[in-house]
């Protein structure tokens, strides 16, 4: 499973022309889920996005996780994230789960960050067209994949 989380402002999903989320400060999060991920991918990356220290603290230092700053989370799925682009110039998006894998896991994301957050989050809709708005807070931009936690 892979994520790319960003420190925003303020950011949004519309969908049909209409907004289906909007979040203050805190962390828009696009995910990325693979034939091989599994529950204990998301319980790990869950935890150690919402213990991440990237927002400032009173001397302007990333010391803060976003429990400490009382922040909110966008939470869109974004297959691809799993681009393979080693051959000519059109992405190959074998990597990336069938909907009947990706669905679950991405629900179950959401629901295991809001367990860990202690509150609810922003989301997108799995397979939607959606248009997402963002201010970048720094900017700060993480990619985090669990494949790459031992």
């Amino acid at each position: 499973m892979k994520v790319v989380l960003q420190r925003v402002s303020e950011a949004s999903v519309t969908i049909e022309n209409k907004v289906k989320s909007s979040i203050k400060k805190g962390f828009l999060i696009l995910v990325g889920i693979e034939e091989q991920d599994t529950q204990d991918d998301v319980e790990w990356l869950c935890r150690k996005i919402i213990n991440m220290r990237i927002f400032g603290d009173e001397d302007d230092k990333m010391n803060l996780s976003l429990k400490d700053v009382d922040g909110e989370a966008l939470i869109i799925s974004q297959f691809t994230l799993h681009a393979s682009t080693k051959k000519g110039n059109r992405p190959s998006f074998i990597k990336a789960a069938n909907p009947s894998i990706a669905i679950p896991l991405y629900e179950a994301f959401i629901s295991e960050f809001e367990k860990q957050l202690e509150k609810p989050v922003g989301t997108g809709e799995f397979g939607a067209d959606m248009k997402v708005s963002l201010l970048n807070d720094g900017p700060v931009t993480i990619i985090i994949d669990s494949k790459e936690k031992v």
